[in-house]
């Protein structure tokens, strides 16, 4: 009886450790959801980003921006990637990835505690989909505040291939980000969907086994903001 004790209290200590990464990512969806209906709910400079997501190809959500030692270096937080079928307006379930960066500034002055960047065309993307990305050094790729002097760039005529926002106590307004690091996080999507699946097969291709209940929040606000 010691001994069958002893397996399952063993068996208990190997298991919270997943089940609290789990809880940890599940904690990192639910928190992208809240900040997109911030997005729909605020005025002022949501509706420029409303009408980019509402001609977007995807999405990336990082909702809580760290500073100090996180990931990267400097700056850095955890957040999803979600892509956009342009001519139906579906959205894909999410991917994990970790940004990191040295240098964030806020034009309107608040420090940072969220980030979304509107990705605005299959090159995007697809560069989004590499084993790291860095925003900005990656030839041909604009990217572009979102706010501020720029929101007149928010139009069809408008040419960057990224916009970035920045949330901060309730508040948007444009970001200037310098030298952005995205990675993918493997082992994230492996345990969100206990499925051995890669970033394109979750985003891009959309398999069967790419489906998690626990996103449908999130998919439903994206909707929400950007239609269908």
């Amino acid at each position: 009886m010691k001994r069958i004790l002893m397996v399952a209290v063993a068996a208990l200590a190997l298991a919270f450790p997943q089940l609290a990464r789990a809880a940890s990512e599940q904690q990192t969806v639910d928190d992208a959801a809240v900040v997109v209906q911030h997005l729909n709910s605020n005025t002022g400079l949501a509706p420029a980003a409303r009408d980019a997501l509402r001609r977007s190809h995807g999405v990336m959500i990082i909702p809580a921006l760290v500073k100090g030692g996180f990931i990267f270096g400097a700056q850095g937080g955890t957040g999803v990637l979600l892509s956009r079928d342009p001519k139906t307006g579906s959205w894909s379930y999410p991917a994990f990835y970790a940004m990191g960066a040295g240098s964030f500034g806020l034009q309107i002055g608040l420090e940072v505690s969220k980030i979304m960047l509107i990705i605005m065309n299959d090159k995007a993307m697809n560069a989004m989909m590499a084993a790291e990305f860095k925003l900005g050094a990656e030839a041909g790729i604009a990217v572009a505040t979102l706010g501020g002097g720029a929101e007149a760039s928010t139009t069809a005529a408008g040419g960057a291939d990224i916009y970035a926002l920045a949330e901060s106590a309730g508040l948007f307004g444009g970001v200037a980000i310098q030298g952005g690091i995205i990675k993918p996080l493997v082992d994230e999507d492996h345990r969100y969907y206990n499925a051995n699946l890669t970033a394109q097969q979750i985003v891009l291709a959309r398999v069967k086994a790419a489906k998690n209940p626990g996103a449908e929040k999130l998919r439903a606000s994206l909707r929400a903001v950007a239609g269908k």
